[in-house]
């Protein structure tokens, strides 16, 4: 199961806590309301591909995945080539509307060793760069 948030934000320095926000109707919702541990990736510019196959519903979201990906820590599928990678443990869900906050725990943490590479980002219903918006 993948999916891509468009939203994701630092919650807490002490203890470290993120969050991202998830639609209870999609595809996705189902298994990630029953998982422990979850893949956090903040993908590069150059990834917009990546980002619409895990946000495209009703396929199956690694087979059509256009890189290389390998189990990580807790069996999270982890994607090569993002800018940055947090295995977490899942602390919370809270309901918002249609929507759910999970709130979790970083556990394990990569970071791209290119110091050239940007984020890629969704702004104003579209994928930009840090650059561009």
């Amino acid at each position: 199961m993948g999916f891509t948030a468009t939203s994701f934000t630092s919650v807490s320095l002490n203890p470290p806590l993120v969050s991202f926000c998830v639609g209870r109707g999609g595809s996705a919702w189902s298994s990630l309301s029953a998982t422990p541990v979850v893949g956090v990736h903040v993908l590069t510019a150059g990834q917009e591909q990546v980002a619409r196959v895990f946000a495209t519903p009703g396929i199956d979201r690694f087979a059509a995945y256009p890189g290389p990906w390998h189990p990580g820590p807790h069996g999270v599928p982890l994607l090569d080539g993002a800018l940055a990678v947090l295995v977490c443990r899942v602390a919370n869900q809270v309901d918002a509307g249609d929507h759910a906050i999970v709130v979790a725990s970083p556990v394990h943490a990569w970071h791209h060793d290119d110091a050239e590479a940007t984020p890629l980002v969704y702004h104003d219903g579209a994928y930009t760069d840090l650059g561009t918006v």
